[in-house]
C-alpha cells in the first residue's frame, strides 16, 4: 500500500505481497524475511518462535527446520500454523494463517545444498530442541562431523526438510497517523477458492 489514501487492493494478495516483500528486501536493514511462525502444541498451547521464510508463491510459504524439533512435532500434530513478517523501517507487517504441508524431497535438498557448509553441518549436529548438557558436547559433535566429512559432500540429514503454509488468510497492514492504520485482509475458504477483500477498522 502506499501513502495514497485511495488505495485500492489488487485482487490477488500475491501481487501486493511481491510489492512489498521486494521493497522490505531493498530497505530493511535486518533480515527481511524473518518472520515469527505460530504453533499449536500438546494441550493446544500456542508456540511461536522466529524462522526465515526461504520461497514463496502462490501456492504458499516456504520455511526449513529439523522436523524432529518441537515445533516440526507440532506441525505434524496440528498441521495448522500462523506466521506474521514485521518490517519495523517500513511501518508493515503482513499475516498470514493456513494448512501445513512438508515440501517434496527435491525441493529439501536443494535447499540443503545451496547451505554454507558450517550450516549443513549443523543440521546434522542439532538434535534440536532435546536437553543439551553443556555447549562442549555441540561443538565436539560438529567437529566429529567436520572431520566425517572432510572433502565429502554433506548430505540432507532425514530429519530435516521443508514445509510449506498454504494461506487461507493473508492480511496486510500500514501504519498511519493516530492509529487510523490501514488493514486490508484476503480470505478464502480452500486453496482453489477465489480470494475474498474486505477493509478492517484498525
Amino acid at each position: 500500500m502506499t501513502e495514497n489514501t485511495d488505495f485500492t487492493p489488487p485482487a490477488d494478495p500475491w501481487t501486493l505481497f511481491r510489492e512489498w516483500y521486494a521493497l522490505a528486501e531493498k530497505q530493511e536493514p535486518s533480515d527481511p524475511n524473518a518472520m515469527s511462525l505460530a504453533t499449536l502444541g500438546e494441550g493446544e498451547m500456542p508456540s511461536a518462535r522466529i524462522v526465515l521464510l526461504k520461497n514463496f508463491d502462490e501456492k504458499g510459504f516456504v520455511f526449513f527446520t529439523n522436523r524432529q524439533s518441537r515445533k516440526g512435532g507440532q506441525l505434524s500434530s496440528h498441521p495448522k500454523a500462523a506466521l506474521c513478517l514485521h518490517w519495523k523501517s517500513l511501518h508493515r507487517q503482513i499475516r498470514a494463517e493456513g494448512i501445513i504441508t512438508s515440501v517434496d524431497e527435491a525441493e529439501s535438498d536443494a535447499y540443503h545444498a545451496s547451505r554454507p557448509r558450517g550450516s549443513q553441518i549443523g543440521a546434522w549436529a542439532s538434535q534440536q530442541s532435546q536437553p543439551l548438557k553443556d555447549r562442549a558436547a555441540l561443538e565436539r559433535r560438529a567437529a566429529e562431523l567436520e572431520k566425517q566429512y572432510e572433502g565429502k559432500t554433506i548430505p540432507r540429514p532425514p530429519h530435516w526438510g521443508g514445509y510449506r503454509l498454504t494461506p487461507l488468510l493473508i492480511e496486510f497492514w500500514q501504519e498511519r497517523p493516530f492509529r487510523l492504520h490501514d488493514r486490508i485482509v484476503y480470505q478464502r475458504r480452500g486453496d482453489k477458492d477465489a480470494w475474498t477483500i474486505e477493509r478492517l477498522y484498525p
